[in-house]
């Protein structure tokens, strides 16, 4: 398999075999992290928060907000990349085992359906705010929150170039 199938089988959009996926891992004995985001314009701050996320497991999933979902988030002006593309880039990463699409304003139902044994977010969150956080927690996970790099954000790239 060359290099382009290998990150197009890691984009996940149809969630249907994505149970089976995830217990193979479980049952495997790996630990599933989960994180998830817009991603719209990667930036220093993202792949410092993947590559942490990362090592807090086996197999870090990545939660990619849609296009619908990401315009209802930041306006109609976003995303600035498309799905397909910020799925692709995503993917890219050698340290990102799955990037799974949603369409929803949350991923609770993703999260849902994952379990994973690692959520992580961005140090803006107090742990006990984040979507899922009961979920994982019920189920004897980990709830993670790792510290942003100051100065990186989407916004502050875009608001640069105005």
């Amino acid at each position: 398999m060359n290099s382009l199938e290998t990150i197009r089988r890691k984009i996940i959009v149809d969630w249907s075999n994505l149970p089976e996926i995830i217990n193979n891992w479980k049952n495997a004995g790996n630990k599933i992290v989960f994180t998830n985001g817009c991603f719209d314009i990667i930036h220093r701050g993202h792949i410092e928060l993947l590559a942490k996320a990362a090592d807090l497991g086996e197999k870090l999933i990545v939660g990619l907000n849609a296009d619908d979902s990401v315009q209802r988030l930041k306006g109609p002006e976003r995303p600035l990349q498309d799905e397909t593309s910020r799925a692709m880039i995503m993917a890219g990463f050698g340290f990102v085992e799955l990037v799974v699409l949603f369409h929803q304003d949350t991923p609770m139902e993703l999260i849902s359906l994952i379990k994973p044994d690692v959520l992580v977010k961005g140090g803006d969150y107090k742990a006990e705010e984040i979507v899922g956080y009961d979920m994982v927690t019920n189920n004897n996970g980990q709830v993670v929150t790792i510290n942003f790099v100051e100065g990186y954000s989407t916004t502050s790239i875009v608001n640069k170039m105005k």
